[in-house]
């Protein structure tokens, strides 16, 4: 069960009582500090005033989460570093991995609200009842994609997950040939499955959503981006 979010006014005092920025730790589960930088340049833009983020990367794992052994180290990698945050004085907690590894489970240990980048990518794509669907590159966590989708939103408006094509190690080397695998997965999902939203389904390639959305006229969710304006919704802050 989650834990309701204390009110932001407490949650913003110092104990002399001074109002102080509501602090939110994005947490990249992956060890890629690069990943933890493009994700951080996507949630500064979507941070209200009054909002301070900070980027923290775990110290063990895998540096890209492609596959359901590494959700798994993902999420143990988590719960592990999460304590320090606590102590560190963050008001909230964004776990950065589409899969929201380790989320539940913090969830029930922590006093802290928690958001993970899954629910609230899906969310936003499928609010208002839209049709939407995932694009990606992780052909191996379709099981996982799947059972998230149906988690956050009614199963009718799920079109399903496009991914992209060629070798992955390749396209995240190489940001243009990101970008340009991403658009035409989201095409497809958009010519053959005739969805009206898109999620990007992953946090290191969340910054290619704007670009696409531009592109494609429709809407096209920055998954990092949404977790922030939900991490604040749900302390009760404008964003």
């Amino acid at each position: 069960m989650t834990r309701p979010a204390p009110a932001p006014q407490q949650m913003a005092m110092d104990s002399g009582h001074s109002v102080r920025p509501y602090r939110i730790a994005l947490l990249n589960p992956n060890t890629s500090a690069r990943s933890t930088e493009l994700m951080m340049a996507s949630a500064l833009e979507a941070a209200p005033a009054g909002v301070h983020i900070e980027g923290r990367t775990v110290a063990a794992g895998q540096d890209f989460i492609a596959d359901a052994a590494a959700l798994a180290l993902a999420a143990q990698a988590v719960l592990e570093t999460a304590p320090a945050l606590v102590a560190e004085g963050f008001d909230a907690l964004i776990v950065a991995g589409f899969g929201d590894p380790g989320v539940v489970a913090l969830r029930q240990r922590l006093a802290l609200p928690v958001t993970g980048l899954g629910e609230a990518g899906i969310a936003e794509a499928a609010a208002g009842g839209l049709r939407y669907a995932i694009v990606t590159v992780t052909p191996a966590l379709h099981d996982s994609l799947v059972a998230a989708a149906h988690a956050v939103a009614p199963a009718a408006q799920f079109a399903g997950v496009r991914y992209t094509r060629g070798d992955t190690a390749a396209l995240m080397a190489s940001p243009e040939q990101l970008q340009q695998a991403l658009l035409q997965a989201c095409r497809e999902a958009v010519d053959q499955d005739g969805v009206r939203a898109i999620v990007i389904g992953g946090g290191p390639l969340a910054h290619a959503a704007q670009d696409i959305a531009t592109q494609l006229q429709l809407r096209v969710v920055d998954p990092v981006c949404a977790a922030v304006r939900l991490a604040c919704a749900r302390a009760g802050l404008r964003v």
